[in-house]
């Protein structure tokens, strides 16, 4: 073999070799190009939390996980003691409260008034001897036959009977009249008081009855039957699903397009179909998010957006949890 041959078959082989490489790295650049980025997210639920007022003891639990609630069904039932008490008591300062003021309305006992009544004529027959005793004593002053002194005592005493005849009959007037304005008034207060005490038991004992505030799907039961609860402890979730959208992790620079107001086609793998989502809320996750540091390339950091959106449309069968796919 000539060295011109030898020459010609390693420049050959060379050529062959770029040309093998170039064909690989073109087909690799389309085949990877033509994969989107895709963006997953997952289907979010509200949820509230059955919890009570008052620390009790769980005595009966009516649903279980995955039952359907309607508002006012009977979730569970909790057994408080203490507050039956209380209850006893607010009860029993009611009465004594109601007592009161029917006695302060009603005022002074029939006998009462009675007993008044002749104490005052007693002091106003008293007064009217008094008086005549005078008079009698001041015409014998008056013909000179009776001393100053006597009748100064005489005057004397028809006045102290006056006093007396009128104090009887302020006694007889108030016993009649019954108890002040102010009393009475106290006396309703005391009831009003009495009253909210007995309403406000009322509340805890039916915050033992645990009821559904809204429609949905237990989640979560927590305690068992027999255990003690505290105040605010959870009883268990419930899903409002009705109220069911969609969380994604956008980073910025793929947020083309994605406004609120505006909608979007998601891919439901569950499904094995796209449906139809409209943004509804967008917030930066902050710093403490996950970000993409470019600046080592020239060029600048990438924030990540968290983008909310709901169904357009219902869509059966959609369960919490569920990916969502935006390529």
């Amino acid at each position: 073999m000539s060295a011109k041959t030898q020459h010609n078959n390693i420049l050959l082989a060379i050529v062959g070799f770029a040309a093998a490489v170039a064909i690989v790295a073109f087909i690799g650049f389309f085949a990877l190009g033509r994969d989107p980025e895709i963006i997953q997210g997952q289907v979010e639920v509200s949820e509230y939390r059955v919890s009570s007022k008052v620390p009790g003891r769980i005595l009966e639990i009516r649903v279980k996980e995955g039952d359907f609630v309607k508002v006012g069904d009977t979730l569970a039932i909790l057994d408080a003691p203490e507050v039956r008490a209380k209850m006893e008591q607010a009860q029993s300062a009611e009465n004594a409260a109601a007592a009161q003021e029917e006695m302060a309305r009603n005022g002074a006992r029939q006998e009462q008034i009675q007993g008044a009544f002749q104490l005052m004529q007693q002091a106003k027959a008293g007064l009217e001897i008094a008086e005549k005793s005078y008079q009698r004593v001041q015409r014998l002053y008056d013909e000179g036959v009776m001393s100053a002194q006597k009748r100064d005592e005489a005057y004397a005493n028809y006045k102290a009977m006056e006093a007396q005849a009128k104090a009887a009959e302020s006694q007889y007037q108030m016993a009649k009249n019954g108890a002040r304005r102010e009393e009475k008034m106290a006396a309703a207060a005391m009831v009003g008081r009495a009253k909210g005490a007995v309403n406000e038991v009322n509340s805890y004992i039916h915050e033992t009855v645990q009821i559904a505030q809204m429609e949905g799907e237990v989640s979560d039961v927590f305690p068992k039957v027999g255990e003690l609860v505290g105040t605010g402890s959870p009883i268990m979730n419930i899903s409002v699903m009705k109220d069911m959208w969609g969380t994604f992790n956008v980073r910025e620079d793929q947020l083309n397009g994605m406004e609120v107001g505006k909608t979007f086609d998601a891919f439901v793998p569950a499904f094995n179909k796209s449906i139809q989502m409209k943004v509804y809320y967008m917030k930066d996750q902050g710093s403490y998010a996950v970000w993409k540091a470019t600046k080592t390339n020239g060029q600048y950091d990438l924030k990540t957006f968290e983008v909310k959106a709901r169904p357009v449309e219902k869509v059966d069968g959609l369960r919490p949890g569920m990916s969502l796919i935006i390529k």
